[in-house]
């Protein structure tokens, strides 16, 4: 007889952790499935309509940023133009939503990376963040480049870069498993000789040590996928609350199912429930 697993409450972003494949575990409400083990069988997502804010717990008929009520996200630092925007960061400006959050989140080490998710990328995080960014993201190898003392900085460095190499994924690639083969000490060294005047420009402003190019060694990532998708098609839980087919693997934040892919993380704060056929 086969076991039925049968859960409820809230979807979080999936937890990670670096191993041989990367482990994925789900979060919905306070149960934590492990999900490694669970592929090759039926999987069943039920959105029951409500959608509550992770911060404030108050209903609301949409997500803004991935998982918060409107008034949230109008007024939280977490939630403000400059996390997409790192550069445009104001936190000097004494205008910061949070100063508080601030000295925590931006005024903090951020690390400088280049990337392999669906050919290089550049991207920026926090030095506590690797490697959960880059396995959200679903590289299969990163390597830091640069170590720089706030998050502002991180986003002028990224901004030189992007003049050279895309700052995005092309997931759809990505999901496909279609990453060529990069020697990122390689593209590493040219990129740092590309960007060399304008760091040399924030240096004098911000000093030597607030931005230190490094020769840290990369990391190479696998993914627990039985089949990649020929054609990739999404579910979308607001136009079809119920999702089902057999999990054939999982990447960055995705489920790739037999029947199409549905990326978790942007369901956070969505009170669904997840039944698994084992």
């Amino acid at each position: 007889m086969s076991a039925v697993i049968d859960v409820t409450g809230r979807l979080r972003k999936m937890p990670v952790e670096a191993a041989d494949p990367v482990a994925y575990t789900i979060k919905v409400g306070d149960t934590r499935l492990p999900l490694n083990d669970l592929i090759g069988h039926p999987v069943q997502i039920d959105f029951d309509g409500v959608i509550r804010c992770i911060h404030c717990d108050r209903m609301t008929k949409k997500s803004f940023s991935q998982g918060y009520c409107y008034p949230c996200f109008r007024k939280l630092a977490e939630c403000d133009s400059c996390i997409v925007s790192p550069e445009k960061c104001h936190y000097n400006e004494g205008t910061c939503r949070d100063p508080k959050w601030g000295e925590t989140h931006c005024m903090t080490e951020h690390v400088v990376y280049l990337a392999n998710s669906s050919g290089l990328k550049v991207g920026i995080t926090r030095a506590s963040q690797v490697p959960t960014r880059w396995i959200d993201q679903g590289a299969v190898a990163a390597i830091p480049m640069l170590r720089v003392a706030t998050r502002q900085l991180a986003g002028l460095a990224e901004v030189a870069c992007k003049q050279y190499v895309a700052d995005r994924t092309n997931w759809r690639a990505m999901l496909k498993g279609e990453t060529p083969e990069l020697d990122l000490v390689a593209e590493r060294a040219a990129m740092l000789e590309k960007i060399q005047p304008e760091l040399a420009a924030l240096r004098e402003v911000h000093g030597e040590d607030a931005l230190r190019a490094v020769d840290e060694p990369g990391l190479s990532l696998s993914y627990p996928v039985q089949v990649w998708p020929d054609k990739i098609k999404t579910h979308n839980l607001d136009k079809t609350p119920s999702v089902s087919g057999v999990l054939q693997g999982i990447k960055g934040q995705y489920l790739i199912l037999d029947t199409g892919v549905i990326n978790i993380r942007k369901y956070t704060a969505y009170e669904v429930r997840f039944q698994v056929t084992a």
